[in-house]
């Protein structure tokens, strides 16, 4: 598989687990918390799809 394309379903399932960790301990859907964990989970996945592309 090509390693721009890993990165992308890294980016992608990571920022989709990190907006869900929130709704976990009740943060509501239009808060600011989704939005932050959705980030630094599409940043890891991204690290992750890069590190599993090399």
């Amino acid at each position: 598989m090509n390693s721009k394309t890993l990165v992308w379903i890294g980016a992608t399932i990571g920022s989709v687990i990190g907006g869900f960790i929130p709704s976990l301990w009740g943060a509501d859907v239009f808060s600011l918390s989704p939005l932050i964990f959705g980030s630094l989970g599409a940043v890891v996945g991204i690290y992750i799809g890069f590190k599993i592309s090399n």
